[in-house]
């Protein structure tokens, strides 16, 4: 449609505070896709590394089964295996205090190497995620700000004219209102993204903690937990 309403009539007849809101807008939107797409390749990664999970459980022993794992900087699992093994390799170090050592339980010992492999992992997963939640949340009223500003510069611009008819009216108000309409398009996606990155990572998170079960059975037992049928 061509006319003198519109994005480009918006921002050239706009003043500091409707361009600064429209840029802030824009700058949200790359914020929320860059952060979609980043956390969205993370999370496929994640997803990889836990299929691999079943062929470490076929392997020999531990540290073959290290190798099945992959040898990705952030693969949960195999560091889960890594510190957990260097967990156990520690108790029974020559420079261990024997009587420290036996204040301290080694099941213990071993479960907080792993929960902090996990909650080291859990945190990476979940970086990013702020933002999302606030562009989601705060977007939809940077643009009704916008559209307020808008509005009230168009009726002094038409008050200062002295014309109220429709036609007067309607176009300036209409073109205020595009800036609601941006602001729930940068919202949308930004939480729709979030809401699926969340459940995404939800899942990640449970393979982890129970793939961290069985594995401090392995350490502690020598035997994996077998399921029940």
């Amino acid at each position: 449609m061509n006319n003198e309403f519109g994005l480009i009539n918006l921002w050239t007849e706009g003043d500091a505070v409707t361009r600064f809101v429209a840029i802030l807008l824009l700058v949200m939107s790359l914020a929320s896709w860059v952060v979609i797409i980043l956390k969205s390749v993370n999370l496929l990664s994640a997803r990889n590394q836990a299929s691999r999970i079943e062929a470490f459980w076929r392997s020999p022993h531990v540290l073959s089964g290290a190798q099945v794992l992959g040898d990705e900087d952030n693969n949960p699992f195999r560091a889960m295996t890594q510190r957990g093994q260097e967990a156990l390799a520690h108790l029974s170090s020559p420079s261990t205090q024997p009587e420290l050592l036996k204040q301290l339980d080694p099941s213990d010992w071993v479960t907080r190497s792993l929960q902090n492999t996990i909650d080291d992992a859990t945190a990476e997963l979940q970086s990013g995620m702020a933002i999302l939640a606030s562009v989601g949340s705060t977007s939809p009223f940077v643009g009704l700000f916008g559209t307020v500003w808008g509005i009230y510069h168009a009726l002094m611009q038409i008050g200062m004219a002295g014309q109220a008819t429709i036609d007067k009216v309607a176009g300036p108000i209409g073109e205020a209102l595009i800036m609601t309409a941006l602001g729930l398009a940068v919202a949308i996606p930004a939480v729709l993204g979030y809401n699926a990155l969340v459940r995404g990572n939800k899942a990640v998170i449970t393979r982890m903690n129970r793939f961290a079960h069985d594995l401090h059975a392995l350490l502690m037992t020598g035997a994996r937990v077998k399921a029940k049928d």
